[in-house]
């Protein structure tokens, strides 16, 4: 079974779809699949599609969206099952008995869980390929760092859980996601810079600025690639910008990290060209003090 949670919802076995097109089964799946082989309480699910007051009925419809999953996962599974030579391997277990719905999407002790390896869930793949890239990073390999999270934000296919409803718990699990495609975002360019890839940024950090007017690090990422590409003007042009929007927009000056940057740009510091220092600090770090 495989599950895409970052951009739009997607979920299949083998090719066949199980995605259902109601809306609160799908919020469901999503829930489930973000914690695969973990019990989730019937409360919290409830909790994610009617909020904290439930109507009375809550429990039993909840049952009713549970059974409306498991139908798709058998018609799924069927058909994997009658199309495989030999015997099936249904959710994909490896082989055995095929597995029913109620293997995959199980009841028990008050709540329900979806019994699929975490490897099948697209989230999980990428938070694998970040923890490689975090140890990649701190061993001093910004090669393989900036392979590992260059591939994880592969995975990202829009906005995530783009077009799903999300209650009180999938909204913090969307957050949480996008804030960690922001900062993998910018690790990864921090590892570029490293690399001498500045020339080649120069076009993303112009999209990521325009679309975060008021994100610092991402100024300070642009400022630096432009001085190293030779177009001092339009570091500066950067600063100014984004200066002129956080006084317009929040009544506040850069920050002094940010502003110490500028005055490096304006006095062409040798240090802005220094790739990796011992410190291995990130760009916007490399005028906090």
């Amino acid at each position: 079974m495989r599950i895409q949670l970052l951009g739009p919802l997607g979920a299949e076995i083998n090719g066949n779809s199980v995605l259902p097109t109601a809306r609160k089964p799908r919020q469901l799946l999503a829930l489930l699949a973000l914690h695969p082989g973990r019990l989730l309480p019937a409360g919290t699910l409830i909790e994610e599609i009617w909020g904290t007051d439930p109507p009375p009925g809550a429990p039993a419809t909840l049952q009713t969206y549970i059974l409306q999953l498991r139908r798709h996962l058998h018609t799924a599974l069927t058909a994997d099952t009658d199309t495989a030579t030999g015997a099936g391997t249904g959710a994909g277990t490896g082989g055995g008995r095929p597995r029913g719905a109620k293997d995959v999407l199980t009841g028990r002790h008050g709540g329900y869980l979806l019994r699929i390896p975490a490897p099948s869930v697209d989230v999980h793949t990428y938070e694998g390929l970040l923890a490689h890239g975090h140890r990649s990073y701190e061993q001093g390999d910004d090669h393989s760092a900036a392979t590992a999270l260059r591939t994880a934000l592969a995975l990202w296919q829009g906005p995530a859980l783009v077009d799903v409803t999300t209650g009180p718990i999938l909204r913090i699990e969307v957050l949480r996601l996008q804030e960690s495609r922001l900062g993998t975002t910018e690790r990864r360019i921090d590892m570029d810079l490293r690399l001498g890839r500045h020339t080649q940024l120069l076009a993303e950090l112009t999209e990521l600025t325009a679309r975060h007017p008021r994100h610092e690090p991402l100024h300070a990422q642009a400022m630096v690639a432009l001085y190293r590409s030779g177009r001092q003007a339009r570091a500066l042009d950067v600063y100014r910008r984004l200066r002129t929007r956080l006084i317009e927009d929040l009544a506040v000056e850069p920050s002094p990290p940010l502003q110490r940057l500028h005055q490096a740009v304006l006095n062409v510091d040798p240090a802005l060209t220094v790739r990796a220092g011992p410190r291995r600090a990130s760009t916007f770090d490399l005028y906090a003090r």
